[in-house]
């Protein structure tokens, strides 16, 4: 009997840990690229107290607490999040979405314009952004709605429905961040391509392309403003005024070659590319380390996004497996973007290369999603 309950045990000990390491890898890595592109701007301003680690002293201290959240999460079963909350009969998950839905309605009314933009809470010091919250949010969100009506996903009006149950925070990042909210519409996508049949798949796909069509016609046609210029800029990047940040993004990936110029010696980081550390480090990368380096990274990527599907293959349960897909989604339409617009394949999104770029609330909400994933894998029977 005794030996029994060991392997029963033995059997739910499992736990991802390559896919820790290339986490803590491709953070670590994150760290250097950040201080190496952001150093000379660090050292040549007052602002920053003329310290060349200002930035990568900020992103370690974000790091180190979103490597605490991640295997504190990881070490939680993440099936609590479909219990009820204790003297109610509300559920975590949708509380979860409410708490960020409430945070996003906040930043609206109370925060400050940052860069012209209002995207960053201030409590007790400390600042975030909300819709780094609401992206996690929705995941656990949709994971549930599927999860507890499996049924609605074999006609298209499930994925509507999913859509509709998620709308209200997507509309209030729309109003300052349309950016973000593309990010979550594609995520809430995929979750609804994996989570429906086969008919109702091809129609989705089909929608999604055609709404995503629709409103680049509407911007194109009719839109004024930041949005429309990004747009021109992308369309004629080397004769726009504006175009200035991303054709210095595409000199240093041409000047870096096949094996680059050398970690820390990229020119275009000196003041030509303006916040390289931020939604642009991946032309530093290229530049400093070439063609090379650029693939090692994104296989990186690509390795983790392949012990995620694993993990969710292999999930004990639809709600576990949803969760997976979701989080993989949000790092695989992240790269996808920022890589296409630092190539100029695409309009300037302003999405940062997931746990590589500058910024806190981004790198700690990746890690708790990660950490999430390590959760499930931790209920996989070996």
């Amino acid at each position: 009997m005794g030996r029994t309950k060991r392997k029963a045990r033995k059997r739910q000990s499992y736990y991802d840990y390559s896919m820790l390491i290339l986490v803590i890898f491709i953070v670590a890595f994150g760290l250097v690229m950040v201080y190496s592109a952001s150093s000379f701007t660090a050292q040549t301003h007052d602002k920053y107290g003329y310290d060349a680690a200002f930035f990568l002293k900020k992103q370690a201290k974000s790091a180190l607490a979103g490597a605490i959240f991640m295997l504190l999460v990881s070490k939680f079963d993440y099936r609590f999040l479909l219990k009820r909350i204790p003297l109610t009969k509300l559920k975590w998950a949708p509380f979860v979405f409410l708490i960020a839905t409430f945070l996003q309605g906040l930043v609206l009314v109370i925060s400050d314009e940052v860069n012209g933009a209002k995207r960053w809470l201030s409590i007790g010091g400390f600042s975030f952004q909300p819709s780094e919250v609401t992206k996690v949010a929705v995941i656990i969100f949709a994971s549930y709605i599927i999860f507890a009506q499996p049924e609605i996903m074999k006609s298209i009006l499930g994925s509507v429905k999913v859509g509709i149950f998620c709308a209200l925070p997507i509309i209030l990042i729309v109003i300052e961040n349309l950016s973000t909210a593309i990010v979550i519409v594609c995520i809430l996508g995929v979750m609804c391509f994996i989570a429906s049949t086969k008919g109702p798949r091809i129609i989705l796909v089909i929608s999604l392309f055609i709404l995503l069509a629709v409103g680049f016609i509407i911007i194109l046609y009719f839109g004024e403003g930041f949005r429309m210029t990004r747009i021109q800029i992308w369309l004629d990047v080397e004769n726009h005024e504006g175009g200035q940040q991303i054709l210095q993004g595409l000199y240093a990936i041409a000047s870096g070659g096949l094996f680059g110029t050398g970690l820390g010696q990229s020119m275009q980081k000196l003041g030509f590319i303006p916040e390289s550390y931020n939604d642009m480090i991946f032309s530093i990368i290229c530049e400093e380390l070439g063609l090379c380096g650029a693939i090692i990274v994104m296989i990186v990527f690509i390795m983790i996004m392949w012990r995620i599907y694993t993990i969710a293959a292999h999930s004990p349960d639809l709600f576990g497996s949803l969760i997976c897909y979701g989080v993989m989604a949000h790092i695989a339409i992240q790269v996808l973007l920022n890589i296409a617009v630092v190539t100029n394949s695409l309009p300037s999104t302003g999405v940062p290369l997931p746990f590589v770029s500058y910024g806190g609330t981004s790198l700690m909400i990746l890690m708790a999603e990660m950490g999430l994933v390590l959760s499930v894998s931790n209920k996989i029977e070996n």
